[in-house]
Protein backbone atom coordinates (compact mmCIF):
# COMPACT_ATOMS: atom_id res chain seq x y z
CA UNK A 1 0.00 0.00 0.00
CA UNK A 2 1.38 3.47 -1.29
CA UNK A 3 1.74 6.06 1.54
CA UNK A 4 -0.77 8.09 -0.57
CA UNK A 5 -3.48 5.20 -0.23
CA UNK A 6 -2.43 5.49 4.13
CA UNK A 7 -3.18 8.86 4.01
CA UNK A 8 -6.35 8.75 1.88
CA UNK A 9 -7.70 5.75 4.43
CA UNK A 10 -6.38 8.15 7.87
CA UNK A 11 -8.26 11.31 6.39
CA UNK A 12 -11.52 9.47 5.68
CA UNK A 13 -12.10 8.56 9.29
CA UNK A 14 -14.09 11.17 11.28
CA UNK A 15 -13.51 11.85 14.99
CA UNK A 16 -16.34 9.35 17.39
CA UNK A 17 -18.20 12.28 19.22
CA UNK A 18 -19.18 13.49 15.34
CA UNK A 19 -20.99 9.88 14.62
CA UNK A 20 -24.49 9.18 14.95
CA UNK A 21 -25.29 6.63 17.92
CA UNK A 22 -26.81 4.02 14.98
CA UNK A 23 -23.19 4.21 12.89
CA UNK A 24 -21.36 3.47 16.34
CA UNK A 25 -23.36 0.59 16.68
CA UNK A 26 -22.95 -0.82 13.39
CA UNK A 27 -18.93 -0.43 13.95
CA UNK A 28 -20.10 -2.19 17.07
CA UNK A 29 -21.54 -5.34 15.33
CA UNK A 30 -18.81 -4.97 12.55
CA UNK A 31 -16.00 -5.25 15.22
CA UNK A 32 -17.64 -8.09 16.56
CA UNK A 33 -18.13 -10.23 13.39
CA UNK A 34 -14.40 -9.36 12.58
CA UNK A 35 -12.52 -9.83 15.72
CA UNK A 36 -11.98 -13.67 15.31
CA UNK A 37 -10.89 -13.35 12.18
CA UNK A 38 -8.48 -10.43 13.56
CA UNK A 39 -7.65 -13.19 16.77
CA UNK A 40 -7.20 -15.74 14.47
CA UNK A 41 -4.33 -13.49 11.92
CA UNK A 42 -2.73 -12.26 14.56
CA UNK A 43 -2.34 -15.61 15.80
CA UNK A 44 -1.12 -17.21 12.59
CA UNK A 45 1.06 -13.89 12.02
CA UNK A 46 2.49 -14.92 15.64
CA UNK A 47 2.92 -18.76 14.17
CA UNK A 48 5.10 -17.60 11.41
CA UNK A 49 7.37 -15.09 13.75
CA UNK A 50 8.13 -18.02 15.73
CA UNK A 51 8.96 -20.67 13.24
CA UNK A 52 10.84 -17.55 11.13
CA UNK A 53 13.18 -16.88 14.11
CA UNK A 54 13.78 -20.58 14.80
CA UNK A 55 14.43 -20.88 12.12
CA UNK A 56 17.27 -18.78 10.79
CA UNK A 57 20.39 -18.34 13.09
CA UNK A 58 21.89 -14.86 14.40
CA UNK A 59 23.97 -13.82 11.82
CA UNK A 60 26.93 -12.58 14.39
CA UNK A 61 26.82 -15.96 15.73
CA UNK A 62 27.00 -17.65 11.99
CA UNK A 63 30.14 -14.74 11.40
CA UNK A 64 31.72 -15.60 14.49
CA UNK A 65 31.99 -19.50 13.24
CA UNK A 66 33.45 -18.61 9.77
CA UNK A 67 36.01 -16.46 11.34
CA UNK A 68 36.90 -19.41 14.07
CA UNK A 69 36.56 -22.10 11.09
CA UNK A 70 38.46 -20.23 8.37
CA UNK A 71 41.75 -19.14 10.67
CA UNK A 72 41.26 -22.66 12.43
CA UNK A 73 41.52 -24.34 9.34
CA UNK A 74 44.79 -22.36 7.47
CA UNK A 75 47.16 -21.37 10.58
CA UNK A 76 47.29 -24.90 12.43
CA UNK A 77 46.99 -26.74 9.21
CA UNK A 78 49.94 -24.90 8.18
CA UNK A 79 51.89 -25.38 11.50
CA UNK A 80 51.41 -28.83 10.90
CA UNK A 81 52.61 -29.21 7.45
CA UNK A 82 55.53 -27.23 8.47
CA UNK A 83 56.53 -29.54 11.15
CA UNK A 84 56.11 -32.08 9.32
CA UNK A 85 59.22 -31.47 7.55
CA UNK A 86 61.33 -32.24 10.78
CA UNK A 87 59.72 -36.48 10.54
CA UNK A 88 58.73 -36.66 13.90
CA UNK A 89 55.16 -37.34 14.56
CA UNK A 90 55.79 -36.41 18.38
CA UNK A 91 55.99 -32.93 17.84
CA UNK A 92 53.31 -32.52 15.01
CA UNK A 93 51.04 -33.58 17.58
CA UNK A 94 52.40 -31.89 20.48
CA UNK A 95 53.06 -28.47 18.55
CA UNK A 96 49.61 -28.37 16.87
CA UNK A 97 47.63 -29.00 20.11
CA UNK A 98 49.70 -26.38 21.85
CA UNK A 99 49.02 -24.36 18.84
CA UNK A 100 45.14 -24.77 19.20
CA UNK A 101 44.74 -24.57 22.69
CA UNK A 102 46.59 -20.82 22.59
CA UNK A 103 45.19 -19.83 19.11
CA UNK A 104 41.60 -21.08 20.66
CA UNK A 105 42.04 -19.22 23.49
CA UNK A 106 43.72 -16.01 21.99
CA UNK A 107 40.65 -15.81 19.26
CA UNK A 108 38.23 -16.24 21.82
CA UNK A 109 39.39 -13.48 23.95
CA UNK A 110 39.74 -11.63 20.99
CA UNK A 111 36.36 -11.84 20.23
CA UNK A 112 35.23 -11.20 23.27
CA UNK A 113 37.43 -7.91 24.16
CA UNK A 114 35.78 -7.12 20.44
CA UNK A 115 32.21 -7.57 21.69
CA UNK A 116 33.01 -5.40 24.65
CA UNK A 117 34.26 -2.29 22.64
CA UNK A 118 31.12 -2.45 20.71
CA UNK A 119 28.78 -3.05 23.68
CA UNK A 120 30.80 0.07 25.45
CA UNK A 121 30.84 2.13 22.33
CA UNK A 122 27.27 1.53 22.08
CA UNK A 123 26.25 2.98 25.64
CA UNK A 124 28.53 5.99 25.12
CA UNK A 125 26.68 6.90 21.94
CA UNK A 126 23.83 6.19 23.33
CA UNK A 127 24.51 8.48 26.63
CA UNK A 128 25.70 10.98 23.92
CA UNK A 129 22.46 11.13 22.14
CA UNK A 130 20.13 11.21 24.62
CA UNK A 131 22.11 14.21 25.79
CA UNK A 132 21.58 16.05 22.59
CA UNK A 133 18.19 15.09 21.85
CA UNK A 134 17.50 17.15 25.23
CA UNK A 135 19.93 20.15 24.36
CA UNK A 136 19.78 20.31 20.77
CA UNK A 137 16.22 19.64 19.58
CA UNK A 138 17.22 21.60 15.78
CA UNK A 139 19.70 19.46 15.32
CA UNK A 140 17.85 16.31 16.21
CA UNK A 141 14.74 17.36 13.73
CA UNK A 142 17.15 17.72 10.89
CA UNK A 143 18.49 14.47 11.66
CA UNK A 144 15.06 13.47 11.60
CA UNK A 145 14.44 14.86 8.22
CA UNK A 146 17.70 13.41 6.74
CA UNK A 147 16.84 9.78 7.63
CA UNK A 148 13.28 9.74 5.51
CA UNK A 149 15.06 11.83 2.76
CA UNK A 150 15.77 9.03 1.10
CA UNK A 151 12.63 7.64 0.87
CA UNK A 152 10.83 10.75 -0.73
CA UNK A 153 8.19 10.89 1.42
CA UNK A 154 5.42 13.54 1.53
CA UNK A 155 6.69 16.84 3.05
CA UNK A 156 3.44 16.79 5.57
CA UNK A 157 4.26 13.09 6.68
CA UNK A 158 7.62 13.45 7.21
CA UNK A 159 6.86 16.73 9.57
CA UNK A 160 3.96 14.50 10.99
CA UNK A 161 6.63 11.94 12.03
CA UNK A 162 9.36 14.63 13.07
CA UNK A 163 6.59 16.17 15.59
CA UNK A 164 5.83 12.59 16.89
CA UNK A 165 9.16 11.16 17.18
CA UNK A 166 10.38 14.59 18.68
CA UNK A 167 8.18 14.30 21.90
CA UNK A 168 8.21 10.20 21.68
CA UNK A 169 10.41 8.36 24.60
CA UNK A 170 11.50 6.05 21.85
CA UNK A 171 13.77 8.60 19.95
CA UNK A 172 17.08 8.12 20.92
CA UNK A 173 16.76 4.55 20.03
CA UNK A 174 15.32 5.60 16.68
CA UNK A 175 18.44 7.69 16.06
CA UNK A 176 20.38 4.61 17.62
CA UNK A 177 18.87 2.00 14.82
CA UNK A 178 18.71 4.87 11.93
CA UNK A 179 21.23 7.25 12.09
CA UNK A 180 23.87 5.59 14.00
CA UNK A 181 23.38 2.31 12.37
CA UNK A 182 23.93 0.34 15.83
CA UNK A 183 21.81 -1.96 17.23
CA UNK A 184 21.75 -2.77 20.70
CA UNK A 185 23.78 -5.66 21.35
CA UNK A 186 22.87 -8.19 23.50
CA UNK A 187 24.08 -9.08 27.41
CA UNK A 188 24.99 -12.34 26.62
CA UNK A 189 27.29 -11.21 22.94
CA UNK A 190 30.47 -11.19 24.35
CA UNK A 191 30.52 -14.55 25.65
CA UNK A 192 28.67 -16.18 22.44
CA UNK A 193 30.88 -14.39 20.47
CA UNK A 194 33.89 -15.69 22.40
CA UNK A 195 32.82 -19.32 22.60
CA UNK A 196 32.03 -19.88 19.13
CA UNK A 197 35.05 -18.14 17.95
CA UNK A 198 37.69 -20.42 19.98
CA UNK A 199 35.18 -23.02 19.78
CA UNK A 200 35.23 -22.81 15.88
CA UNK A 201 38.85 -22.30 15.60
CA UNK A 202 39.82 -25.45 17.95
CA UNK A 203 37.35 -27.92 15.20
CA UNK A 204 38.74 -26.63 12.60
CA UNK A 205 42.18 -26.97 13.45
CA UNK A 206 41.80 -30.14 14.86
CA UNK A 207 41.03 -31.92 11.56
CA UNK A 208 44.64 -31.79 10.21
CA UNK A 209 45.67 -33.49 13.19
CA UNK A 210 43.76 -36.48 13.26
CA UNK A 211 45.69 -38.47 10.62
CA UNK A 212 49.25 -38.14 12.92
CA UNK A 213 47.38 -40.28 15.78
CA UNK A 214 47.18 -43.52 13.33
CA UNK A 215 50.80 -43.22 12.61
CA UNK A 216 53.98 -44.25 13.90
CA UNK A 217 56.37 -41.97 15.84
CA UNK A 218 59.34 -41.24 12.46
CA UNK A 219 55.99 -41.59 9.67
CA UNK A 220 55.29 -37.92 9.74
CA UNK A 221 55.21 -37.51 6.05
CA UNK A 222 52.62 -40.65 5.90
CA UNK A 223 50.38 -38.63 7.89
CA UNK A 224 50.79 -35.11 5.74
CA UNK A 225 50.22 -36.90 2.47
CA UNK A 226 46.55 -37.89 5.01
CA UNK A 227 46.28 -34.82 6.54
CA UNK A 228 46.31 -32.74 2.82
CA UNK A 229 43.83 -34.99 1.15
CA UNK A 230 41.56 -34.20 4.67
CA UNK A 231 42.32 -30.52 4.50
CA UNK A 232 41.84 -30.09 0.66
CA UNK A 233 37.87 -31.64 1.60
CA UNK A 234 37.46 -29.52 3.88
CA UNK A 235 38.60 -26.55 2.70
CA UNK A 236 37.03 -27.05 -0.38
CA UNK A 237 33.40 -27.77 1.66
CA UNK A 238 33.77 -24.74 4.04
CA UNK A 239 34.31 -22.79 1.45
CA UNK A 240 31.62 -24.09 -0.64
CA UNK A 241 29.04 -23.88 2.33
CA UNK A 242 30.19 -20.34 3.54
CA UNK A 243 29.32 -18.74 0.11
CA UNK A 244 25.95 -20.58 -0.82
CA UNK A 245 25.09 -19.93 3.12
CA UNK A 246 25.32 -16.11 1.97
CA UNK A 247 24.36 -16.23 -1.99
CA UNK A 248 21.79 -19.07 -1.44
CA UNK A 249 21.91 -22.93 -2.34
CA UNK A 250 19.80 -22.98 -5.14
CA UNK A 251 20.31 -22.32 -8.95
CA UNK A 252 23.56 -22.81 -11.41
CA UNK A 253 24.79 -19.50 -10.37
CA UNK A 254 24.81 -20.26 -6.52
CA UNK A 255 26.38 -23.30 -7.68
CA UNK A 256 29.08 -21.89 -9.02
CA UNK A 257 29.92 -19.00 -6.31
CA UNK A 258 30.04 -21.80 -4.31
CA UNK A 259 32.42 -23.47 -6.54
CA UNK A 260 34.25 -20.37 -6.35
CA UNK A 261 34.54 -20.08 -2.50
CA UNK A 262 35.41 -23.68 -2.27
CA UNK A 263 38.18 -23.35 -4.66
CA UNK A 264 39.64 -19.86 -3.47
CA UNK A 265 39.70 -21.79 0.32
CA UNK A 266 41.93 -24.96 -0.81
CA UNK A 267 43.97 -22.28 -2.61
CA UNK A 268 44.68 -20.26 0.51
CA UNK A 269 44.71 -23.09 2.70
CA UNK A 270 47.58 -24.59 0.30
CA UNK A 271 49.61 -21.43 0.07
CA UNK A 272 49.75 -21.05 4.03
CA UNK A 273 50.99 -24.69 4.33
CA UNK A 274 53.42 -24.59 1.27
CA UNK A 275 55.11 -21.65 2.58
CA UNK A 276 55.17 -22.78 6.25
CA UNK A 277 56.80 -26.64 5.01
CA UNK A 278 58.83 -24.26 2.36
CA UNK A 279 60.43 -21.67 5.71
CA UNK A 280 60.81 -24.79 8.61
CA UNK A 281 62.60 -26.88 5.58
CA UNK A 282 64.70 -23.46 4.89
CA UNK A 283 65.24 -23.30 8.69
CA UNK A 284 66.79 -26.83 8.85
CA UNK A 285 68.86 -26.69 5.94
CA UNK A 286 70.55 -22.87 7.47
CA UNK A 287 70.60 -25.32 11.16
CA UNK A 288 72.13 -27.91 9.50
CA UNK A 289 75.44 -26.03 7.07
CA UNK A 290 77.40 -25.02 10.19
CA UNK A 291 76.98 -28.37 11.39
CA UNK A 292 78.19 -29.83 7.97
CA UNK A 293 81.01 -27.73 7.89
CA UNK A 294 82.43 -28.62 11.23
CA UNK A 295 82.30 -32.37 10.44
CA UNK A 296 84.24 -31.28 7.31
Amino acid sequence: MSISSITGLMSSYSPLTDRSPSASEDEKDLCSQLRPDVEAGNRTRHDDSERKSSRFIDGRTVSDAIIGLSDGMTVPFALTAGLSALGDTKIVVFGGLAELIAGSISMGLGGYLGAKSEEESYKATLKETQAQTTTDPNSISETISDIFEPYELPAELVQQLKNHLSSSPMLPSFLMNFHHTMPEPSGSRAVICALTIALGYFLGGFVPLIPYFFVGPDEAFVALRWSIATMVIALFIFGYGKTCFVSGWRGRRNARKGLVGGIQMVLVGSIAAGSAMGLVKGFQMLADGPEDQKHD
